[in-house]
């Protein structure tokens, strides 16, 4: 095996060079090495120092403290741009609410006008009914028979010009007590400017004689007229204790519910007690009635019985009894 030579000794350098060993050797690479310049470290706001270096002294380049609304740091918002975008988050944000309630805006926008449109239908009506354009001008009666339709009027005359809803029913109620025929009477508003009285009229079923003459009566026992004579038609009754007694008051139900045509027939009916009611015909003839129940049937049975008999027992109407 070959042994290498020994190295040659090293050249001796000059002191000034840089590449120099600080033994005094000389570096293996005669060759100088070539390094990166080293460039000074610049933070915010240095390049435009140096724009504004070349500029020369003429012009003074604006600080961010000099600019109206800055901050006193460079790059920092100012007031102004705080208040600007404040406002266009605001204004955002009231357009996505308005985006995401117009389905209920409209519902509501829909209410309300309804309920407005309602609220003025109830206030016209009520005013228009309220006012003259409803007021009474005539005034017509129905039902009665035996009424003067001529008194009724000048009665009611007072209704005349008031509107339909402010008729006084008391005053009407007032006006027609007056007339004793009268039983009942209902008031119908016939709008824009009729009254109608409906009148239920009291139905005579005898007379009572007294000092005064013939009183004209109701099943009810009400007087309803006075004369000297006695009325066609009307038979005189004659009960117990009075108009009051329950003696009447059958008399009353049994002349009430008879056919017409066989109260024609009755000249008088008296009773005394409410079960022994006896109808006399203007023959002669007696009828023993019995209390007013079953009178429809009783009339019938009557009326059936055979003729030229002085006496008819009808109070049991299933066994009528002559004699």
């Amino acid at each position: 095996m070959r042994r290498p030579g020994p190295l040659p000794p090293p050249e001796p350098r000059d002191a000034g060079d840089p590449h120099a060993d600080p033994d005094g050797l000389v570096a293996a690479d005669p060759e100088p090495r070539r390094r990166a310049p080293l460039l000074p470290f610049r933070g915010r706001g240095d390049d435009r120092t140096d724009r504004d270096a070349g500029r020369g002294d003429s012009e003074t380049p604006a600080t961010p403290a000099d600019e109206p609304g800055a901050g006193s740091e460079g790059g920092r918002a100012g007031w102004r741009d705080v208040w600007r975008a404040t406002r266009a988050r605001r204004r955002a944000l009231r357009s996505e609410i308005r985006r995401f309630t117009a389905r209920s805006r409209r519902r509501r926008l829909v209410w309300i006008v309804s309920l407005s449109a309602l609220v003025l239908l109830v206030l016209g009506s009520l005013g228009a009914a309220y006012s003259p354009l409803f007021a009474v001008q005539r005034i017509t009666f129905e039902g009665t028979e035996t009424l003067d339709e001529g008194d009724l009027q000048d009665a009611l005359s007072a209704q005349v010009g008031r509107p339909l809803p402010l008729v006084d029913h008391s005053e009407v109620k007032a006006a027609l007590v007056a007339f004793p025929l009268i039983e009942t009477y209902v008031l119908e508003a016939r709008p824009p400017h009729d009254l109608v009285v409906r009148i239920v009229e009291r139905k005579p079923v005898g007379v009572v004689r007294s000092d005064a003459g013939f009183t004209t009566v109701d099943a009810a026992g009400v007087v309803l007229a006075t004369s000297d004579a006695q009325p066609e038609g009307l038979p005189v009754i004659e009960a117990a204790d009075g108009l009051a007694s329950p003696a009447f008051v059958a008399i009353g139900q049994v002349l009430r519910s008879i056919p017409s045509d066989v109260h024609g027939l009755v000249a008088s009916a008296r009773a005394t007690t409410q079960d022994d009611v006896t109808l006399v015909l203007h023959d002669g003839t007696e009828v023993l009635w019995g209390s007013a129940d079953d009178s429809p049937k009783k009339a019938a049975r009557l009326i059936a019985a055979p003729d030229g008999h002085a006496f008819y027992d009808v109070s049991s109407p299933g066994s009528v009894v002559v004699r």
